[in-house]
């Protein structure tokens, strides 16, 4: 994912032991929390954790996508401030998630954008607001920064999905119902059934066949390597991973699958989707990188030589069509049919 700097990253990991009292502990029986599912006028509240957005016409889309799905908007207090993160303080961000828990009317939280410094709040937030006040969650791409620890910090089930600015195809908009409207549960997803001429236009790959079943963990590539080293890095072993990104050049992926091998996340997985990647090729193709690695050489190299299955291309994260993925419930995976089972509901 572009546009950032680990300078950010770098600095808010440091100060991470000078704040232990903001650390909740989740209990060591892994009982994980399941929030309320959505029902028609339920009240969604809508923060920017990250970059921000004041754009009076995106305002105007997150309205009108919620308004689509039957529910009323509450924006947090400091979303509207300004059109930078650096326009608002991270406690100010944080404020508004944790207002957004503690207001009784909100019933779900969703975040406006990803963009960037959702990592700067991991050592701000209040986890014991989240674990008290259990409510659906939802956002991707950089949002993955709270996803994890969210998950880690609470057990809290959270939502992997489309942000308000997303575009909501009639694929998105199916999963997004089926994720948080219906405690009936997802079942099975798989990629949508469109072709240009005899090609799919989301075709699946499979690196290693075979199944698996686990707890679903994951998110977007970066931010899920950025957060190595960290109270909030992620816990693989016996899970399902799944990994996304965009406009990540083959050999950035290449380093930050690597990262994710030496920290031990990859082999102790149960299985892995990495979903698809967009304009994850070169920026500026030279003759002297004629002989470099492209995108699928990359996760063959790395992820096809793991005893696990593999497989690539499902429609999760930055894709026009997405799925909403439940974070912390059972799963199954098909690397073969390139196919994710939801074993069980997100929320209750």
């Amino acid at each position: 994912m572009k546009r950032r700097t680990f300078i950010g990253s770098t600095a808010a990991a440091m100060a991470l032991p000078l704040l232990p009292q903001k650390i909740f502990a989740f209990p060591q029986n892994n009982k994980i929390l399941k929030p309320q599912a959505l029902q028609q006028g339920d009240t969604v509240g809508i923060i920017a954790p990250g970059t921000a957005v004041s754009d009076p016409d995106m305002i105007a889309k997150a309205k009108e996508a919620l308004n689509y799905f039957g529910l009323n908007v509450k924006f947090g207090n400091h979303m509207l401030k300004g059109s930078g993160y650096l326009s608002r303080t991270s406690d100010e961000r944080v404020e508004d998630l944790h207002q957004a828990f503690l207001d009784k009317e909100i019933k779900a939280v969703f975040c406006m954008r990803g963009g960037y410094a959702s990592m700067h709040l991991l050592d701000k937030i209040d986890y014991e607001i989240i674990s008290k006040n259990p409510k659906i969650f939802l956002g991707y791409s950089d949002i993955t920064a709270l996803h994890l620890a969210i998950n880690k910090m609470t057990g809290l089930v959270t939502f992997h999905g489309p942000v308000m600015i997303s575009g909501f195809s009639k694929y998105t908009e199916e999963y997004f119902k089926k994720a948080l409207f219906s405690n009936s549960g997802i079942g099975v997803i798989s990629n949508p059934k469109t072709q240009n001429n005899f090609r799919q236009n989301h075709p699946i790959r499979t690196i290693n066949p075979g199944t698996a079943k686990g707890k679903l963990i994951g998110g977007n590539l970066t931010l899920v390597a950025s957060t190595l080293g960290t109270p909030y890095e992620i816990e693989t072993k016996g899970k399902l991973l799944f990994l996304e990104d965009v406009g990540e050049e083959p050999y950035r992926i290449d380093r930050m699958l690597t990262h994710l091998h030496l920290a031990n996340k990859l082999e102790t997985a149960a299985g892995i989707i990495f979903g698809e990647c967009s304009d994850c090729n070169y920026d500026d193709l030279k003759p002297s990188r004629v002989s470099d690695y492209s995108l699928g050489e990359v996760l063959d190299n790395i992820l096809g030589k793991l005893n696990i299955p593999v497989f690539y291309g499902l429609t999760i994260g930055h894709t026009d069509d997405q799925a909403t993925l439940p974070i912390g419930v059972e799963a199954e995976m098909d690397g073969e049919k390139g196919t994710l089972n939801i074993l069980e509901s997100g929320v209750i």
